[in-house]
């Protein structure tokens, strides 16, 4: 019976001692549970954090992109705005100055009503020569300068020393240029400096030369074309253009 009651505390001690330590087991597994949500949560709040931070940074660099693409669209319409006042003034220039340049022609009724249109009577009537480049320049100003371009191609080819040859052939560099041709453009200027080196266009002409130049990339060659303006033409408005962009 001793033996039996031995045995019977030694089986109760046993398992009062599993149950502590069954009780012991359970607190440590909650505590690190609770340790782990507490760093997952951490975690949790960092990430959310650096995402927030993120989605800031990337609407801030939106809104700039927005700012910078307003100012670029700004600056492109006051850009083709100054474009076309530049033009604007140029058609009116070369206007005024024709009514200086242009003999005026007298006595169109005595111009006999059977005469044969040939490439010489026009070349010698100053009213028809007026009359086509009237016509090509029309097609300038209504910026089809497809169809200038091959006007005035036209005109210089029927009216090669005609009073308005220079002019004209100054507007076909220009025509080219608005269809952004700079290879045609200064092809066509050329010929302005060259065969009509002496006609007030001339100077223009090595100003649209350098222009072309410039956008071609080639810095050089725009430098001594204003250079040449600057020389050939002193004291001239385009000379003093040419001193503004070389600065």
């Amino acid at each position: 019976m001793r033996q039996l009651r031995i045995a019977a505390l030694l089986i109760a001690s046993l398992a009062a001692t599993q149950a502590q330590a069954g009780m012991f087991d359970d607190e440590e597994a909650r505590r690190q549970i609770a340790d782990l949500r507490i760093k997952n949560e951490a975690q949790f709040d960092q990430q959310a954090r650096a995402q927030l931070e993120l989605q800031a940074l990337i609407q801030r660099q939106v809104d700039e992109i927005a700012r910078l693409r307003g100012q670029v669209e700004t600056l492109s319409y006051e850009l083709e705005t100054a474009k076309k006042r530049q033009q604007d003034f140029y058609l009116d220039l070369d206007s005024r100055l024709r009514k200086f340049e242009t003999p005026v022609a007298a006595g169109d009724s005595a111009v006999p009503t059977a005469a044969p249109t040939t490439a010489l009577t026009a070349a010698t009537d100053p009213a028809a020569e007026s009359r086509d480049y009237e016509a090509a320049l029309g097609h300038f100003k209504a910026a089809r300068y497809k169809e200038a371009a091959t006007a005035f191609a036209a005109f210089v080819q029927k009216y090669p020393a005609g009073t308005l040859a220079p002019n004209a052939q100054y507007w076909l560099g220009n025509a080219w240029y608005a269809q952004r041709n700079c290879s045609k453009a200064i092809e066509a200027q050329t010929v302005v400096t060259t065969k009509y080196a002496d006609s007030p266009k001339a100077a223009d002409a090595w100003l649209a030369i350098a222009t072309c130049q410039k956008e071609l990339g080639n810095q050089k060659g725009a430098k001594r074309s204003l250079e040449t303006v600057i020389t050939a033409f002193p004291g001239t408005p385009a000379a003093d253009t040419a001193k503004q962009r070389l600065k």
